[in-house]
Order: C-alpha cells, then sequence, then structure tokens
C-alpha cells in the first residue's frame, strides 16, 4: 500500500500536544517580566488561554468560572484574603528581584517549576479531552471541578524530576533575558497580552520545539501520568453506595 505523502511519521509529536507545550513555555517565562504584579497577570491569562484552546480545538465553549476552575486559577477567597496576598506580594516583590538579579538558579527555577506544572496540567487536560471526559453539557455543571481535581491528585503522585531535569537545561541553555520576556507579553500599544505560537520570535518557538521532544522521549512518563489520572477520576464519578439501614 502507498503511503500517505503527507502523514505522519509513527513516532512524530502529535501536532495537538504543539499548544500545550508553547503555553508551558510562555508560563514558564512569565517570572522574567520585571513589572510587580503584571507577571501573575500574565501566568493566569496564558493559562486560561491554554484551556480555552484546548477547548476550541474539540469545537467546546465554558463558562469563565469553568475555565478557571480548569486553570487553576479560580479563587474563592473574599476581598480580605485578597488584600492580605496583595500586601505580600508588595513586601516581597524588592526581595524576589533583587535576589533575581543576584542569583541566576533562582530565575532558572522560577521558570523550571511553572513550566513544569503547567505542562502536567495542559497535556492532563488535552488526556482529558480526548477521553471525552468534558462535553457541552458537563462544562456548565461540576465536571470541571472534578477533572482539576483529578489531575492536581495525579501530579502529586508522579515524581517529577526527569521532567524538570529536561525543563532545566532547556532554559539554561537559552538566550531568553528578562527584556524579551517584556517583549512577548507586553504590546507596547495595547498592554498586556496573551502570547500567540504564530508570532512569537525563534527563540521561543526553538524552546516550545525542545520541549515537544523532551516530552515525546519521555512517553512512559506520561502513560503513567495518564493512568494516574484515570484512576482519581474514576473514583470521583463512582457513585457511593448508600449506607445499610441500622433500624434506629
Amino acid at each position: 500500500m502507498a503511503e500517505t505523502p503527507n502523514a505522519r511519521p509513527p513516532n512524530a509529536v502529535p501536532p495537538s500536544l504543539a499548544r500545550v507545550a508553547f503555553h508551558a513555555v510562555a508560563a514558564g517565562l512569565t517570572p522574567l517580566i520585571p513589572v510587580p504584579f503584571l507577571d501573575d497577570y500574565a501566568l493566569r491569562q496564558v493559562r486560561e488561554q491554554s484551556v480555552r484552546d484546548q477547548l476550541k480545538c474539540k469545537d467546546l465553549k465554558a463558562p469563565d468560572k469553568a475555565v478557571a476552575v480548569l486553570a487553576g486559577s479560580y479563587d474563592a477567597r473574599g476581598l480580605g484574603g485578597h488584600l492580605v496576598s496583595y500586601l505580600k506580594a508588595v513586601a516581597l516583590f524588592p526581595v524576589r528581584k533583587v535576589f533575581r538579579k543576584i542569583f541566576f538558579v533562582l530565575w532558572v527555577k522560577d521558570c523550571v517549576d511553572l513550566t513544569s506544572v503547567c505542562l502536567h496540567h495542559g497535556y492532563l487536560l488535552h488526556h482529558a479531552l480526548e477521553r471525552g471526559d468534558l462535553d457541552a453539557a458537563s462544562l456548565q455543571g461540576d465536571a470541571p471541578l472534578k477533572v482539576q481535581e483529578a489531575i492536581v491528585a495525579a501530579c502529586s503522585e508522579m515524581d517529577s524530576r526527569p521532567v524538570n531535569q529536561a525543563l532545566r537545561r532547556l532554559f539554561r541553555s537559552s538566550r531568553v533575558l528578562m527584556a524579551e520576556a517584556t517583549r512577548i507579553f507586553l504590546d507596547p500599544k495595547h498592554g498586556p497580552r496573551v502570547p500567540d505560537p504564530k508570532t512569537e520570535n525563534a527563540e521561543v518557538r526553538s524552546l516550545t520545539d525542545r520541549l515537544l521532544q523532551e516530552m515525546w522521549e519521555e512517553r512512559g512518563y506520561f502513560t503513567a501520568l495518564e493512568a494516574h489520572y484515570d484512576k482519581h477520576l474514576k473514583r470521583d464519578l463512582t457513585p457511593k453506595e448508600p449506607l445499610a439501614a441500622t433500624g434506629t
């Protein structure tokens, strides 16, 4: 049988994972933004855009709350809790800025940690959508929370050191600087923006491509991650048996 001219090689990285890797890299660059609080804002925007993009690929649209839950950015704290967090951030910002300038390793660690978290969560959301764990109807209910809880539980059971070591190599070998990260997330005319894989520079695309290859070389790790997620989601969805009547 003749091969299809544009057929994807059996060991090639699935194109559907390209955006997962891109958004993980974009999230990992947010600690480089030198503007107070803009780094946290940019991270939230990137994670929520990652969720929306994955849902869009399945022709799904979710309420803002469902997107926030799946992105891990939904926060039910009241005004008091937000105020405390704000004041802590104000107090710690000068310290964080000085230490990042002095110790390159702290910069790398922040980038690696965020990229790793977003890579794991993005990958498992991709897996959940491929399985059909979310649809138009369930996105309106509590399914996003159950999926997110299963994702968090699965990630907590994995030893992410192999992935983190690969990420550390990627960022240490990268030439991305603080000014470059600022350019990525700030449009001079319109302010903060969400990065787009079609318009980013060669360095960001290179990081994304290299991350995809690292993911594909660690297929066994991600297969195990899927199994942990499946286990936790099944546990959450299994109806609990009613307690037997005691007669009292």
